[in-house]
């Protein structure tokens, strides 16, 4: 699984940032990893330098394979709030989607087949 971390002008990713972001995750989605390709983390500053309430934004959007990319947007007062709001709900929506792919394969679409007993000549 490959983890690509982008940011808006006012967030500065550092090498503390860039290593928290990716361990978060890598462990987070550990149990799902073999079914993701790729993640792009999108880091913004909604109001730039001004203080604001809940103007850190994390948008992540996870690659699976054999399906459409999945995003989830997730905005906080501190950027740190922001990063795990988003991964909560990226993984949780992964599982749902991937629980639901699961129980699509188990469901039939064959009509259940009929005995039909000839009457008659035996």
């Amino acid at each position: 699984m490959q983890v690509l971390i982008n940011s808006g002008h006012n967030i500065e990713v550092h090498e503390g940032l860039d290593a928290h972001v990716r361990g978060l995750v890598e462990s987070t989605l550990s149990r799902v990893s073999d079914h993701i390709t790729r993640v792009e983390v999108h880091l913004s500053d909604e109001n730039g330098p001004k203080i604001g309430s809940h103007d850190k934004r994390c948008m992540m959007e996870a690659r699976l394979e054999g399906r459409q990319p999945i995003a989830v947007t997730h905005q906080a007062t501190t950027l740190d709030h922001a990063i795990d709001g988003a991964i909560d709900k990226l993984a949780r929506l992964i599982e749902n989607t991937q629980g639901r792919r699961l129980d699509n394969k188990s469901q039939r679409t064959d009509p259940p087949h009929s005995e039909t007993k000839l009457s008659g000549a035996e």
